[in-house]
C-alpha cells in the first residue's frame, strides 16, 4: 500500500445513520458508522475488552456501542463508557480501539492510510464531474490485488482484444505514443493525464511520445493516486472507477457513470442503469483476463516484458514505487 494517502473506499450511501458497517479494507476490518451529527467514523472492528465485532453493535449518539458488554467508543476510539463499572466511572486511558481519519467527499468515504498529522491533505477528484450530473454505481470484486485492477484501467494495448465486440471495436491494434503527462497542482504530482491514439495497423511503425504533437484536446484517461481512474468520454458523460483495496488478492471496484445528457427524472434513471448495465458487460471481459495475471500484486521490478504501449503502466509503478518510498521515510 501507498501510505500517507486518501483512499476511496465506499460509497457515501453505504454508511448510513445509526448503522455501523463492518467491512475488510486496505487488509484490516473496520467498522464505520455514522452519529447524530452525521459525520463518518471508522474504528478497527475490534473492542478491547474481549475482541467482539464491534460492527454487531449499535450507534448511540456519536459512539458505538459493543455487542458483547455494551462498552463504548466515540470516533476517536476513546472509550466512553463502561457500563459494569458504572455511568459516572471514567474509563481508563488503556481502554483505546485504533482509529482511522475518514471524510465524506463527492459521494465516497475516503480513508486516511498513513502517519497522524496535525492537518491533513486535500481530498482531490476531477474537476469534470459537476454536481448536477446524475449516476448509477456497478459494485463487482475481483479476485487480484488493486494495483493490477488499476493497470488494468490504463492498459491501452488490450482493447482490441479483450474487448474486440465492445469498446474495442474497429481492430484498431497499433499503439502510438501512448502520451502521459503529470499534473502537480494538488499538493504533489498525484494526477496522471493519459491520451489514447489506437490505429489500424497500415504498416507503419507506431510513432513514441516524443513524436507525437502537444494535445490540444482534453484527456482521454485520467488516474489520480492512489486508487480513483477517469474516462474522459466526452463532456457530458464520464465514467469513474474506484477500486477499493480489501486484501492482497481482493479489490472491490465501484465504477460510475456520470452524465448530464438526459436530465428527465424517470428517462434519467432508465439511462443511469442503462450505463450501469454496460459497464458490468465491459468490465466482466477485464475481469475474467485480469484475475489470471501472476503474481496478483503488481511492482516495478516484475519482471515482465513491456513494450511501448505499455508507458502509462510504467509511468504508474515508477510513480506507486516513489511514493511507497517516500512515505516509508
Amino acid at each position: 500500500m501507498i501510505p500517507n494517502q486518501w483512499y476511496a473506499i465506499l460509497e457515501s450511501s453505504e454508511v448510513k445513520p445509526g448503522k455501523p458497517l463492518g467491512v475488510t479494507r486496505l487488509g484490516e476490518n473496520l467498522v464505520l458508522w455514522r452519529g447524530e451529527d452525521g459525520q463518518p467514523a471508522c474504528l478497527v472492528d475490534r473492542c478491547v475488552h474481549r475482541g467482539a465485532a464491534l460492527s454487531l453493535g449499535k450507534v448511540h449518539q456519536n459512539d458505538v456501542a459493543c455487542p458483547f458488554h455494551g462498552f463504548r467508543f466515540d470516533p476517536a476510539g476513546r472509550c466512553t463508557l463502561i457500563p459494569a463499572n458504572g455511568k459516572d466511572v471514567p474509563p481508563p486511558r488503556a481502554f483505546q480501539v485504533p482509529s482511522y481519519p475518514v471524510q465524506d467527499a463527492f459521494g465516497w468515504i475516503w480513508l486516511w492510510w498513513g502517519a497522524a498529522r496535525q492537518e491533513l491533505p486535500p481530498i482531490g477528484y476531477f474537476d469534470a464531474i459537476t454536481p448536477e450530473m446524475s449516476y448509477a454505481t456497478l459494485r463487482d470484486l475481483w479476485k487480484t490485488h488493486y494495483s493490477r485492477a488499476i493497470e488494468n484501467q490504463l492498459d491501452v494495448v488490450h482493447l482490441p482484444f479483450v474487448h474486440h465486440n465492445t469498446i474495442g471495436r474497429g481492430r484498431r491494434t497499433l499503439v502510438d505514443g501512448p502520451l502521459t503527462r503529470w499534473d502537480c497542482s494538488l499538493a504533489e504530482c498525484d494526477l496522471l493525464n493519459l491520451w489514447v491514439s489506437n490505429r489500424k495497423d497500415d504498416g507503419r511503425a507506431p510513432q513514441r511520445p516524443d513524436q507525437l504533437p502537444e494535445p490540444a484536446r482534453r484527456p482521454s484517461l485520467q488516474f489520480r493516486y492512489p486508487n480513483v481512474w477517469h474516462n474522459w468520454i466526452s463532456d457530458r458523460v464520464h465514467i469513474v472507477a474506484v477500486f477499493a483495496p480489501v486484501d492482497d488478492e481482493n479489490t472491490l471496484l465501484y465504477i460510475r457513470m456520470y452524465q448530464n445528457v438526459v436530465r428527465v427524472p424517470l428517462v434519467r434513471q432508465l439511462f443511469d442503469q442503462a450505463g450501469r448495465l454496460a459497464n458490468l458487460v465491459i468490465e466482466r471481459q477485464d475481469r475474467r483476463i485480469v484475475e489470471t495475471q501472476l503474481p496478483k500484486r503488481s511492482h516495478l521490478r516484475l519482471g515482465e516484458k513491456l513494450i511501448q504501449g505499455d508507458g502509462p503502466i510504467i509511468a504508474y509503478r515508477r510513480r506507486r514505487e516513489e511514493l511507497i518510498h517516500a512515505g516509508g521515510r
